[in-house]
């Protein structure tokens, strides 16, 4: 890993845009890309990229480097841009960059070799940024808005801001060490004043009785929107920056705070090995069943906190997951599964393995960063860059380098293996931020001159043992080298042993309608006048799925209206079986020249065809676009589609139809790419080709499914290189030679990764070629509901929880993956849609919140 080579494609390719998108090789400019809701909120037309990570070139010693770059800063980074960005990751990444940027450039001149030149231009670019910030905090709680407008502030619904009543507190609770720095190095006390006004009130709105917070907060009443409380999204950087707030600044009020907060997270929060949110009113009450992969810095905050054996529990279950599906998933359940399977290149881990290592020195953790890097390297690296993680189960790519990845994950690598002689200056001096900047310690014992007093912590509410801490030593904690072996091996092998499989498939047992919705086909006239007399009427949507309605009061009879009520309900439990049986997505990896493996993209599989995870090599060939496009007749380049993949366009005919003559041609397999113009897998759910409802046991060759974006890398790649060769997979192979089949539960998780919002009421199922709406298959093969509504005498009945197929943190829109190992019958219509809501809500506050 270079961090120059990545920088030096991000100049070629990308600048002067906030972020590389590797897999285009160009760079990713608001406004000019397809939407990712939210997370784009972070893009602020400032080369976010190469502020972000002005302290890393100097950390790692590359001062010609970094000093180019801070020119480059000075002359071409425009701030007062007419854009509305997010005030929690502008903070952290362009301000904090700044002033990383500037306590680097301090430190080099007064080195007396490099920046003699430099005047504090990095630091008055930093104020500037400030005082656009500062109108966010114009609110009577003091808690700032979500988003700002760089140009014009807080300005009103025409700009998208000061219209939100809710913040995270993350988001809130994450300014201080920005702020107060950015005081301490203008003597401008006025930053520092508002982020400790912002955590004052947050202390003050804790949960009296748990010590707990929540994760969102209405920024004008301070009442709790949501009541879960964690350490990972939406709160994690709170904690974070009350225990480095009193590092930085040294004021007994944080430190007394934190370990109040502290005290309860290990009460009530921490389940060694595991971290699992609670309601902050009932906090012995579990919120969730999964963990975010945000949670993942704790383990290096404990080290600082000085309680060193639970962090080592967690790091260690974090690990051994991480071995499992080679990153840590974006969120995973209690019992090690995928339950969000991106992965935007994430540096928590990375950043608890440098603090364990730094606290302990036992070599274990080395072997932990060489697994970190040795992933990377063989499955995020790609022609320009490393790319994100779509899918850790299939080895699938995002377009996509956050700003992030450069700014800390390069930083705590090259510290967790560099020796001290590597290290061009003392970090002992620093504290990182929560986006890996190093701002001086020496702010300590520079005045404060606040003008508004903080709410200090009463008498009763401190307990002294909560200030019985000392700092990590493992000869006075672990005077035995085999006690933290002994932490590590149960948690390894509960992960090891843990691959559960979906429960069975149970019986309805609600009487026996004149239809059985396993008998159901919808191109079935007969069964369409069943549903008639049922009350049951079938609406075909635009894009090939259909809906299914009952009015009870339209049914010919009370008894007939009764049986469309079973029927309904048995159709609900066949789809909340057939989502349980789903097939996950696949890869399409590019193996040829230039990219020799390192692009990956998320396929949708079919339901016939060869299945390829059955197959411990997959399908490997050059790909050549067919002739028709479309695959709906006889193919007339059969010459070229013989013994090639051949590309396909969706529309006019059926999948199992383009499969039939491709392979009557001689190709060796097919991709289909969507005709929708600028649908992507990012935002649309993922896609299964259903069969035409004959018997498709004569297709023995694999077709797989692209969405239009993903399509266009193949197609573009196609027309520069001519010849392009890809493997057809599960997911992706090892990129210098094939890997054998891992025989883990990583493929066994059903549950797909491409997020959308969706209807409540929609119940995933196979979607249909949308150009042939008309025609349906039969529900053996897939259920043919797209949408279940059951009226009765103009009562609606609670929707079924959503199941639709649907990432970071800071990052696009979507929505929970199914729950597939839950028993439909079990759980009320009701419980399911609470705990998918409240699921839902969580992930897109996630999103939303950036983090």
């Amino acid at each position: 890993m270079e961090l120059e080579v990545c920088l030096g494609l991000f100049q070629d390719h990308a600048y002067p845009a906030d972020e590389l998108m590797p897999l285009t090789c160009r760079g990713r400019v608001r406004g000019l890309e397809p939407s990712r809701g939210d997370v784009d909120d972070a893009l602020g037309k400032f080369s976010l990229t190469l502020i972000d990570t002005l302290d890393t070139l100097v950390l790692l010693n590359k001062t010609t480097e970094f000093e180019a770059a801070v020119r480059s800063v000075l002359s071409d980074v425009r701030l007062d841009n007419d854009i509305v960005v997010s005030v929690f990751e502008t903070n952290i990444r362009v301000l904090g960059g700044l002033l990383g940027g500037h306590s680097m450039a301090v430190m080099l001149k007064e080195g007396g070799q490099h920046m003699l030149w430099y005047q504090d231009e990095l630091l008055h670019m930093a104020k500037d940024l400030g005082l656009r910030l500062l109108p966010a905090f114009n609110t009577s709680s003091g808690l700032p808005y979500p988003r700002i407008n760089l140009k014009h502030g807080v300005r009103g619904p025409e700009t998208r801001t000061g219209t939100e009543t809710d913040t995270c507190t993350a988001c809130a609770g994450t300014m201080i060490l920005e702020f107060a720095a950015l005081s301490r190095f203008t003597g401008d006390p006025v930053f520092e004043d508002h982020a400790r006004r912002a955590l004052d009130f947050l202390w003050e709105k804790r949960q009296r009785n748990s010590n707990l917070v929540g994760t969102t907060i209405n920024i004008h009443s301070g009442e709790w929107v949501r009541r879960d409380s964690g350490v990972g999204a939406g709160i994690d950087s709170y904690y974070e920056y009350l225990l480095k707030a009193y590092i930085l600044l040294g004021d007994d009020l944080f430190l007394q705070r934190f370990n109040i907060h502290y005290a309860s997270i290990m009460k009530y929060i921490s389940q060694p090995p595991l971290l699992l949110d609670v309601h902050i009113h009932k906090p012995l009450l579990p919120a969730r069943t999964w963990m975010d992969s945000l949670l993942a810095f704790f383990p290096g905050l404990q080290v600082l906190k000085g309680d060193i054996r639970p962090a080592i529990e967690t790091h260690e279950m974090l690990y051994q997951v991480t071995k499992k599906h080679n990153f840590l998933p974006e969120a995973f359940t209690t019992d090690f599964r995928v339950h969000w399977a991106q992965h935007p290149l994430r540096p928590e881990f990375a950043e608890s393995t440098y603090f364990l290592y730094k606290a302990t020195g036992d070599p274990y953790y080395l072997e932990a960063g060489r697994t970190i890097l040795d992933n990377l390297n063989r499955f995020a690296r790609v022609p320009c860059g490393f790319a994100a993680m779509k899918d850790v189960r299939t080895g699938s790519h995002e377009d996509r380098m956050d700003s992030f990845f450069l700014a800390e994950m390069f930083k705590y690598l090259f510290l967790l293996f560099a020796e001290a002689e590597d290290i061009p200056f003392d970090v002992e001096g620093y504290v990182f931020t929560t986006e890996a900047h190093l701002l001086p310690l020496s702010l300590s014992t520079t005045p404060n001159s606040s003008s508004i007093p903080s709410n200090r912590t009463s008498d009763e509410e401190l307990d002294d043992s909560n200030f019985d801490w000392t700092c990590p030593n493992t000869r006075l904690l672990f005077p035995d080298p085999a006690f933290p072996r002994s932490l590590r091996e149960p948690i390894r092998s509960a992960v090891d042993k843990s691959c559960p499989r979906p429960a069975p498939y149970r019986e309805p047992g609600m009487g026996r309608p004149p239809l059985r919705a396993q008998d159901f086909m919808a191109n079935n006239p007969e069964h369409l006048e069943l549903l008639r007399r049922m009350g049951v009427s079938l609406v075909h949507l635009k894009d090939g799925r259909v809906q299914l309605v009952q009015h009870a009061t339209q049914a010919v009879s009370a008894v007939a209206a009764e049986d469309g009520v079973r029927f309904m309900q048995e159709m609900m439990e066949l789809s909340s079986q057939q989502q349980k049986e789903q097939l996950p997505p696949r890869a399409i990896q590019i193996v040829s020249h230039p990219f020799f493996g390192r692009v990956v993209l998320t396929a949708g599989p079919a339901q016939f065809g060869t299945d390829l995870s059955k197959s411990s090599t997959g399908v490997r060939g050059f790909v050549t676009v067919a002739e028709p496009y479309s695959g709906c007749t006889e193919i007339t380049n059969g010459e070229y589609v013989q013994g090639h993949i051949a590309l396909l366009q969706r529309g006019q005919c059926m999948f199992a139809e383009k499969a039939r003559n491709i392979q009557k041609a001689g190709a060796i397999g097919g991709i289909v790419i969507d005709d929708n113009e600028g649908s992507s897998s990012d935002t649309a759910p993922l896609f299964q080709m259903a069969g035409d409802g004959r018997s498709t046991d004569d297709v023995t060759l694999p077709l797989l499914f692209l969405f239009h974006k993903e399509g266009n890398i193949l197609l573009e790649a196609l027309k520069e290189y001519r010849e392009v060769e890809v493997l057809l997979s599960d997911k992706a192979r090892d990129r210098v030679v094939d890997v054998q089949e891992e025989e883990d539960c990583q493929t066994e998780a059903t549950t797909p990764t491409s997020f959308k919002p969706v209807s409540q009421s929609q119940m995933s199922t196979e979607e249909l070629d949308k150009s042939v709406p008309e025609e349906v298959t039969p529900a053996k093969e897939v259920s043919p509901v797209e949408e279940l509504r059951i009226e009765e005498e103009d009562r609606a009945v609670p929707p079924l929880a959503d199941t639709a197929q649907p990432k970071e943190e800071r990052d696009s829109e979507k929505t929970e993956e199914p729950r597939g190992d839950k028993d439909f019958s079990s759980q009320s219509v009701d419980q399911l849609l609470a705990d998918w809501q409240e699921d839902l809500e969580a992930f897109k506050q996630m999103e939303k919140d950036d983090l």
